[in-house]
């Protein structure tokens, strides 16, 4: 009897080992967590990376959105952007203004607070501060351009500043650099694709999620240093990049309107 139970539960126990792989003594086989993803994974850190910067700049466009901080200043980013230009909304200090870039044209679009000049405030890279206040002629002059298309001369103090929001190459080349020792193997989500992480100095350099799916885009980068977090989506997704229309541009010629910040 003794016999005929050990051969039933060896039969039994072979039985589910095919089946399921695992059990009746043995570990099993574990799952590859690089099954069904582009591979990049199996990669070391640093090349993972590479690989993501390289994906970046070959891409024809992209959607940034988040936050990025900069010389103590926070700003907040929704931009799209590819090869000739980009176009989106920067927020900073209560402030909010559009851009517009075209090859070398750039257009800001702000409400009537950004232009208004503030005696001895701290100003945007442009004109006002958002906050108010100016003079009876500022708040005039200031109600003019409210919602209209204002061209940045190329040879303007605020050109390279904020055309640089604009430049894809520019604006990815200085947000997606890591610091310190390079490491990866955590496993992430981001929007619904799976990604693995890469990070600096144990995270203290900034962490990079990388897509697992497709073209190894990068989706998400934490800043080092606390400086911001942003999202990256859109990979190759092509926009229309159109010039206002003449009735909402205004054309100050070599100089933009001076703040008193």
């Amino acid at each position: 009897m003794r016999t005929w139970k050990t051969a039933l539960a060896a039969a039994t126990c072979a039985g589910l080992a095919v089946a399921t792989l695992a059990g009746c003594g043995g570990d099993g086989e574990k799952k590859d967590p690089d099954a069904g993803t582009n591979g990049v994974g199996k990669l070391p850190a640093d090349k993972i990376e590479a690989r993501a910067r390289q994906a970046a700049e070959r891409a024809g466009a992209v959607h940034l959105t988040g936050n990025v901080v900069s010389k103590g200043r926070t700003y907040t980013l929704d931009m799209r952007l590819k090869g000739d230009g980009g176009t989106g909304q920067v927020s900073t200090k209560g402030s909010t203004f559009q851009l517009l870039r075209i090859d070398r044209e750039l257009y800001l679009k702000a409400g009537a607070d950004f232009w208004v000049h503030e005696q001895g405030g701290d100003a945007t890279p442009t004109a006002g501060s958002g906050k108010g206040g100016g003079s009876a002629a500022d708040r005039a002059a200031a109600r003019k351009l409210d919602g209209k298309y204002v061209k940045v001369p190329a040879g303007d103090p605020a050109y390279e500043q904020l055309s640089g929001f604009t430049d894809k190459a520019m604006l990815l080349d200085g947000l997606l650099g890591l610091h310190g020792e390079i490491t990866s193997g955590e496993r992430a989500n981001v929007a619904g694709v799976p990604t693995i992480r890469v990070t600096g100095d144990r995270g203290n350099g900034g962490t990079l999620d990388v897509s697992l799916r497709g073209t190894p885009y990068p989706l998400r980068l934490q800043r080092a240093g606390g400086a911001g977090v942003i999202q990256l989506a859109d990979w190759n997704k092509d926009f229309p990049l159109t010039a206002p229309p003449k009735g909402e541009l205004v054309d100050y010629g070599q100089q933009l309107p001076q703040s008193d910040g």
